[in-house]
């Protein structure tokens, strides 16, 4: 079994600062790409900031400057750096992750979102 647990969201306000955190558990061979998304509300999922195991990240161009991603590879955790936040921003945040578990078996998983509101 393998679990995403994000932490960190909550309420700040516009120009503040917030870190989330995604620890993921369980029978891990190995983490492929990990990264978040986010929902708004009657908004579609999108894509905020990704980070493959070997490769580049990737961000939405909207936060592209404001968000920094990083992983710990030994901790199976990444994490949202978020700057300069603005109303817009404000959703509910998933962590997402491509795992190949101790069986060999690659599938992607979801943690279950954290909150973030940027409002004054």
């Amino acid at each position: 079994q393998v679990k995403l647990v994000e932490s960190g969201g909550g309420l700040v306000q516009p120009g503040g600062s917030l870190r989330l955190s995604c620890a993921a558990s369980g029978s891990i061979f190995r983490i492929n790409a990990i990264g978040w998304f986010r929902q708004a509300p009657r908004q579609q999922r999108e894509l905020v900031a990704d980070i493959p195991s070997g490769g580049t990240t990737n961000y939405a161009d909207s936060v592209k400057g404001r968000f920094t991603i990083s992983r710990d590879n030994v901790k199976n955790t990444v994490y949202l750096q978020m700057n300069s936040l603005k109303p817009e921003d404000t959703a509910v945040y998933y962590c997402h992750a491509q795992i190949v578990n101790i069986l060999a078996y690659a599938r992607a998983y979801w943690g279950q979102g954290t909150q973030v509101t940027v409002s004054s």
